[in-house]
């Protein structure tokens, strides 16, 4: 169940919650990702301190390592990995697209040659809905087709009626207990898709919406814009999720336009490079300047990394490969994402977020990458 507790006056932010049977989840709200049964580089213990109120895991992942059989033996994820608190399951759909290269779209599902041993795995809306039910997640996501953004029309428009289809057929399968399923609408960045996908989903009584096809190669103007078609034709009392989104400046922006629930590998992934978040945007804790800076990541940080640490000495762990390093990198971008979230909340229920977004905006400095995809864009003509 999902109530609706208070929308922004000056945008379309949210603040709310989600009821599960193992736990409420305040949004706005971030979700680690726990592709393989574990968030990379972060035990149950730091999730907790850290308050994450429900993480990710993924259903083409788990079915080929560690498999079905192990899971049913051990009684479901939350078992396994000694976690009683919500978790939400992707249902493959992503790694249609990710996986391009050793997969086969059929009518009924997608045929794959596993990425570890070119072992054939066939997942369709009935294999993907069962695997989730046998993990047990608290909110199993419908199977789709994510195509890239780009694709000719022909093809956009297939992926698109093949996620209807298998959007219904996913619904119509047998659930976990109390398990919630969430519809996905793909359409790329044609604005006539994402409002017929909505719209048949929404038909179709989801308990919750995501908005997928997003951060499969777009710029960031085109993401936004892949929101702000979809937003629209979602009902106002269900939950909206952005699937893999996103830096934390991109996350701002992604609530003032509407959207609930994120998840996205960044604040691990990139901890495992040297790189760390902070409110300014991020920074490289390996880079020479910070040989002899004794001063934590962030001095406005409550996180165990920046209260008990250096940047001097954490890029020492990185230069000599101590694998601390990463973890503590990893613990604070993490938090970082989820305090985050946390001021959004505030924000919305004092009735300053537009005052928040707007300081946010201007302090915090985008990637170079991001930076020269505005670029580009900008260049582009209209």
């Amino acid at each position: 169940m999902f109530e609706l507790l208070q929308t922004d006056p000056s945008s379309k932010a949210r603040l709310g919650r989600l009821i599960t049977s193992r736990g409420t989840i305040d949004t706005p709200t971030f979700m680690p990702v726990g592709t393989q049964a574990s968030v990379k580089g972060l035990d149950k213990r730091e999730l907790v301190e850290i308050g994450s109120q429900i993480i990710l895991g993924n259903t083409y992942h788990l079915a080929i390592r560690p498999g079905m059989d192990i899971m049913e033996k051990a009684g479901g994820l939350h078992k396994f990995m000694n976690w009683e608190f919500p978790i939400l399951t992707d249902s493959g759909g992503f790694q249609v697209f990710s996986l391009a290269n050793i997969r086969k779209i059929k009518a009924d599902g997608v045929e794959f040659r596993s990425h570890l041993d070119g072992s054939r795995l066939f997942l369709g809306p009935k294999e993907s809905m069962a695997i989730q039910r046998t993990i047990g997640s608290d909110i199993a996501m419908v199977f789709d087709q994510c195509p890239a953004h780009n694709v000719p029309l022909k093809e956009m428009e297939d992926a698109v009626n093949r996620t209807i289809l298998w959007a219904k057929i996913s619904r119509d399968q047998e659930r976990a207990p109390n398990q919630l399923v969430f519809g996905i609408a793909q359409g790329g960045n044609r604005a006539e898709m994402r409002e017929s996908c909505a719209k048949s989903l929404v038909e179709m009584d989801f308990d919750g919406y995501a908005v997928g096809g997003v951060s499969v190669g777009e710029t960031e103007p085109e993401m936004m814009l892949a929101v702000e078609q979809t937003e629209p034709y979602l009902p106002q009392e269900k939950p909206r999720y952005a699937m893999g989104l996103g830096t934390p400046g991109q996350l701002v922006e992604l609530v003032a336009r509407g959207i609930d629930m994120f998840d996205c590998v960044l604040p691990t992934r990139v901890a495992r490079n040297g790189t760390a978040y902070t409110k300014n945007g991020a920074i490289n804790i390996k880079a020479g300047r910070e040989k002899e800076n004794w001063a934590p990541i962030d001095p406005e940080c409550e996180c165990y990394a920046c209260k008990n640490f250096t940047r001097a000495y954490l890029r020492h762990l990185l230069n000599v490969n101590e694998i601390v390093g990463l973890r503590l990198l990893a613990l604070h971008n993490s938090y970082m994402y989820l305090d985050l979230m946390r001021q959004i909340r505030s924000a919305i229920e004092n009735g300053t977020f537009e005052a928040f977004r707007k300081s946010y905006k201007e302090t915090y400095i985008p990637s170079a990458r991001v930076l020269a995809q505005r670029a580009e864009a900008a260049k582009a003509p209209n």
